[in-house]
């Protein structure tokens, strides 16, 4: 047997399957496509999660999409964080191109434009169906780890959602939480340090600091009302194909936090809300990120621990989860060997770190025969990628270089006017887009401020005048004394006195008499 025919027996054994499938390329050999090897995943393993990774140009977007594409042909409906604003060509069908047809008959496939339903959703100002939740759906804990929390400043955020539950104070928006934050430590100080024990205004100071620069990412266009129904992303159109839902979030890659926040709260809500699924022939839902770094750049070591759990776990729900960046280093060791699919395209090696990067990115690759992986990363062609795949019994086959087939639909944006035609067709747009602002925990607590300050303003008003102020009165004393009479008299009294003591000293008499007794001369 000749070393091609030794190829592809494996890769037609490695790559055959039971149930269903999806084609992502061809297999190739010493750079040239062998004809109608194709390698595919199994549907029954895209809830093991995966990544796409490759350099800028190397055909990332174009297999997120036929990826998409061909999960929503098999009723499998995906979510597309949308970073840069190019996956909006996934809803309409693509043009006819020689090479097209070209590439899919060295693959073995046909070729057949088409387009999908597609829902555009957003987190700002971008058009599409708003993306909401509330404070209190976060609960006491993934918030304090969004915010990177401490111990003790988590124990505050704890008791501050325990005294909301307590008196049916809703928590829907930021302003909520920091009016409640607010309150406890000034006019509820007694009420809440009687019933829930001390804390320090500098601790509340700290979260209120923590809140504010959430807010400065655009965080209150996320926490508010109507919350998105996570059931609403796993709909399938009138055809029988599975929805494509698409996050526009071209505004927020300056704020990663907001991008992060919104990811972790998506995924517990998910996971919180699906039922156990175990192993389905097909997942339920497929999540792709895009510029995934975003999400791990921000996360505390205490937002990482909560993610790695929701990816280990929610599998079990029929949820597939992928990752789309430049370079598998961005993606934290933990979760990377949690992958099931990897599609890697080409590599560039600019510097001594690139050449490391490289290195360690060939080793995440099961050992081949076939190919130097690590040779070969930096010079796989535009469409072209390693792939390696789990098959139904969780056993990974040989590494294929592939050629990966062509989307379906359109390799390029869609025009404002076609993106507004789907808006205004869409049932989640007028679900989701009606303003909300009902009665929380920020009007209550206030009307509460309010009318303890309209208390104590009464208070103070029916208290008696205090006396006009004025000259003060004489006593009775003082009016005998300041009298002209009494002067007088006083006068005449106290000259007759001093008489009378001179005389009982021998002092009294005339001039010449007093000269005599003392022996004047």
């Amino acid at each position: 047997m000749s070393r091609k025919d030794d190829f592809v027996a494996e890769i037609q054994a490695g790559y055959t399957f039971s149930g269903s499938s999806i084609v992502l390329g061809g297999a190739m050999l010493d750079g040239e496509a062998v004809p109608g090897l194709q390698v595919k995943v199994p549907l029954r393993t895209m809830n093991r999660h995966g990544l796409i990774a490759g350099a800028t140009g190397t055909g990332k977007t174009k297999t997120l999409q036929v990826v998409a594409e061909q999960l929503a042909a098999n009723g499998v409906p995906s979510l597309l964080m949308d970073i840069k604003g190019d996956l909006s060509g996934v809803a309409m069908p693509g043009t006819d191109h020689p090479k097209i047809v070209e590439r899919s008959g060295k693959i073995g496939v046909s070729w057949h434009p088409t387009g999908n339903s597609v829902e555009f959703m957003t987190l700002s100002g971008e058009k599409g169906a708003r993306l909401r939740a509330t404070v209190s759906e976060f609960g006491p804990v993934l918030f304090s780890r969004i915010l990177g929390l401490n111990d003790t400043q988590g124990g505050v955020v704890a008791v501050a959602f325990k005294y909301c539950d307590d008196r049916n104070l809703p928590l829907l928006d930021l302003k909520d939480f920091k009016k409640v934050l607010q309150y406890l430590g000034n006019e509820g100080k007694v009420e809440i340090e009687a019933e829930y024990g001390q804390f320090s205004s500098a601790t509340a100071a700290t979260i209120l600091r923590k809140v504010v620069e959430m807010e400065q990412q655009g965080a209150e266009l996320f926490f508010g009302e109507l919350s998105f129904d996570v059931q609403d992303l796993c709909r399938m159109d009138e055809n029988g194909r599975g929805v494509i839902s698409i996050v526009r979030l071209t505004d927020v890659q300056d704020r990663p936090k907001l991008f992060s926040t919104f990811m972790l709260q998506m995924l517990a809500e998910i996971y919180s809300s699906f039922p156990e699924e175990g192993d389905v022939e097909q997942p339920k839902l497929c999540i792709f990120i895009d510029e995934a770094h975003l999400v791990f750049q921000e996360a505390t070591p205490a937002l990482m621990q909560q993610l790695e759990a929701i990816i280990k776990l929610i599998r079990s729900k029929g949820v597939g989860i992928y990752f789309i960046t430049q370079n598998p280093t961005d993606i934290p060791d933990s979760i990377l060997a949690q992958l099931g699919l990897k599609i890697q395209h080409a590599l560039r090696a600019f510097t001594a770190k690139d050449r490391k990067a490289i290195k360690l990115a060939a080793e995440n690759y099961p050992i081949t025969k076939w190919y130097q992986t690590e040779d070969l990363l930096t010079n796989l062609g535009i469409g072209e990628a390693f792939v390696s795949v789990l098959n139904e019994k969780g056993i990974p086959p040989p590494l294929a270089h592939s050629l990966m087939r062509a989307p379906e639909t359109r390799m390029d944006v869609l025009t404002p006017t076609e993106i507004d035609n789907i808006i205004a067709r869409s049932a989640l747009v007028r679900k989701y887009n009606q303003e909300v602002d009902r009665e929380s925990a920020y009007e209550i607590l206030t009307e509460k401020i309010q009318e303890a300050q309209a208390e104590v303003a009464e208070q103070e008003a029916e208290k008696p005048a205090p006396r006009a102020s004025g000259p003060a009165e004489k006593s009775v004393f003082e009016q005998v004394i300041s009298n002209p009479t009494t002067r007088q008299i006083g006068r005449t009294v106290a000259r007759e006195l001093t008489r009378g003591l001179l005389g009982v000293l021998g002092l009294g008499g005339s001039s010449s008499s007093r000269r005599k007794k003392t022996g004047w001369f």
